[in-house]
């Protein structure tokens, strides 16, 4: 069975780690699976070492915006996008297509019209308010060869709006997972990394980690660290990421002088961009993900597997992982208050941290392992092509098998 995965970014950040374990983990003795993404960004290099086919194409500029000017821009992309991608889909007969976006949803749908292969939207990211939405909504209602998995319940009530009942049956919630093998407890690394910053002993680090924008709540964090450190002075706050999109580097500068005013910039650590982001997760003390939107939370099953207590925002998918007071900590989102408050009192309160630790660890392999998703997405792929009719009996037969064993 032949998919084509369409990427429209060649920049890596949650969506694009998971569709690398898929890539991963796939079966290559019954899925032949090649991507297409634009050439630029880490995406096409470490899907080469993954042994996967990789054939670039142009990256769509597509941004939501009230900009007549800049909208017309995005719509000569997504036309110069789709012809493109069309091409390749002549040139391959894929069986099906398996976009890891809205927007790829959106490009691979419309490139492929009067074609065979249905189109999976992976619906990683919400729709914000804007017509636009609406339009993707019904554009993705009316398309017949169209199914979604969303990351989450949240993910697929945000993409259903208003079009419930058009929608209902054809999205399905598939939970994120991670590799197992690569986040579990290591007090090795949690020494090693702790030596490299050289903390002293004492130290409680808090840790934030993902991608360097106002979504993730980073400058809020900075504000309510600093009130927490009034009242536990040995902690020290470590940034971990780096700037993708947008005007994302400004944030990033933003962040570096509000430490500096707020006078903490030498208990803040910006670490930008890491590899080891498993060894980070054993240096820290408490994960905290303060969010104002996310539709899943990928980093805090991670620190859930390296038995690292989290305190999180309730906001989106992030109740669909964390249980409040039982594998982790939640606050209300946008409460700077009561985020230094939770921060404070899991300082002081290290049989409770070690507790709410070891539930997330058996919450996350009992719920969130590769092994998991991948029986899921199988079952997926035989369901959803089974029903649009799109699939030869032998390949039907092949996944239900793979589907099985998995």
């Amino acid at each position: 069975m032949k998919i084509l995965f369409y990427n429209h970014t060649g920049q890596v950040s949650g969506a694009e780690r998971m569709l690398l374990m898929i890539l991963s983990r796939m079966d290559r003795q019954t899925f032949e699976p090649f991507l297409v993404c634009p050439p630029e960004g880490s995406l096409t290099k470490m899907a080469f070492q993954l042994g996967v086919k990789v054939e670039p194409l142009k990256s769509l500029e597509a941004r939501f915006t009230w900009r007549v000017d800049h909208l017309l821009l995005y719509v000569v992309s997504f036309l110069k996008a789709m012809r493109e991608l069309r091409r390749k889909v002549k040139n391959h007969q894929p069986d099906l297509i398996h976009a890891n976006s809205i927007r790829s949803g959106l490009v691979a749908t419309a490139a492929t019209i009067g074609l065979k292969p249905p189109v999976v939207w992976h619906l990683h990211d919400l729709l914000p308010p804007h017509p636009i939405s609406s339009l993707i909504r019904l554009f993705a209602a009316l398309s017949g060869r169209s199914v979604m998995i969303a990351v989450s319940a949240a993910v697929a009530r945000n993409f259903r709006g208003r079009l419930s009942s058009p929608l209902n049956e054809r999205i399905s919630v598939i939970l994120n997972a991670i590799d197992l093998d690569k986040f579990q407890p290591d007090h090795f690394s949690k020494r090693r990394i702790r030596k490299e910053l050289r903390f002293r002993e004492p130290d409680f680090v808090v840790g934030t980690v993902g991608q360097i924008t106002p979504r993730k709540g980073q400058l809020e964090l900075l504000r309510a660290f600093r009130v927490a450190l009034n009242e536990s002075p040995n902690m020290v706050l470590l940034i971990v990421g780096a700037p993708l999109f947008n005007r994302d580097h400004e944030y990033l500068d933003t962040l570096r002088s509000t430490a500096t005013k707020l006078g903490i910039g030498n208990k803040v650590r910006l670490l930008g961009a890491r590899n080891d982001v498993a060894s980070i997760m054993q240096t820290l003390d408490l994960l905290v993900v303060n969010s104002k939107a996310e539709p899943f939370g990928l980093v805090i099953v991670e620190a859930m597997a390296c038995e690292t207590p989290v305190l999180a925002a309730a906001v989106d998918g992030i109740p669909e992982i964390i249980q409040h007071n039982e594998n982790g900590w939640l606050v209300s989102p946008g409460d700077e208050a009561a985020l230094a408050e939770g921060i404070v009192k899991l300082s002081r309160r290290p049989e409770h941290r070690a507790r709410l630790a070891n539930r997330g660890m058996q919450h996350a392999e009992a719920h969130f392992s590769a092994d998991r998703y991948l029986v899921d997405l199988h079952a997926f792929y035989r369901s959803r092509l089974k029903k649009l009719g799109s699939q030869s009996a032998e390949s039907t037969t092949r996944v239900t098998e793979v589907a099985e064993v998995a």
